[in-house]
């Protein structure tokens, strides 16, 4: 029977590739404090669940090295809020009403999140607001965080390590679209800019947020 801190541990691991994008057995050993040939064992484990796949890469003279990154299971054992429901229902709004007005209506829900958002973000400061902002989507089913870029706090990465609507985004792209002129809309005293993109086969997105002058 696997155990509280087995299982534990794979999720860390999950967790640590799902941010990073990929690791050696190496890689992993030192952020979660195990040794390299007790993450070997749960890479096997998980790899067996179909949960992760590597590739191997040369070194020189050595052994090869295994990389490891998620498979598309392994990502679809993080927070999801919609399912295929959501996009069945998209795929009749188009066939009743047209790729146009279908795009439209989604366009008139994220207007209106853009308005909730606001309103729970307040007035304060840029980095408050973005904490705030980063916690509603950790609600929602995003691993986000932040971090500053520069000393004057007035410029920050917003990162997505998973997207709550991939299945989605992936048939209705124009929805990342929507999404982004949200956030403008919540900080509407910022720029905010597409860095990464999990559609563009990144794995995270990331989002510049900077105080506009």
């Amino acid at each position: 029977m696997m155990t509280e801190q087995q299982t534990s541990t794979k999720q860390d691991i999950l967790e640590f590739l799902l941010k990073q994008g990929q690791a050696t057995a190496h890689d992993l050993a030192t952020p979660l404090e195990i040794s390299p040939q007790a993450i070997r064992r749960h890479l096997k484990d998980l790899q067996a669940e179909g949960l992760i796949v590597y590739q191997s890469v040369s070194s020189g003279n050595g052994r090869p090295q295994h990389i490891y990154h998620l498979s598309p299971k392994g990502r679809d054992r993080f927070p999801n809020q919609y399912d295929r429901f959501a996009i069945s229902f998209l795929d009749t709004l188009v066939e009743n009403l047209g790729y146009e007005q279908a795009s439209k209506m989604l366009q008139h829900h994220w207007h209106k999140k853009s308005i909730d958002y606001r309103e729970k973000l307040g007035n304060g400061l840029l980095m408050e607001r973005v904490a705030k902002l980063v916690e509603l989507r950790r609600q929602e089913g995003y691993m986000a965080d932040y971090h500053a870029v520069d000393e004057q706090n007035d410029k920050f990465i917003l990162t997505e390590h998973n997207c709550a609507i991939s299945q989605v985004a992936a048939s209705f792209p124009a929805v990342c679209g929507h999404e982004l002129e949200m956030f403008a809309a919540a900080l509407k005293d910022c720029q905010v800019e597409r860095t990464h993109w999990i559609v563009d086969g990144e794995h995270q997105c990331g989002y510049l947020i900077s105080i506009t002058n």
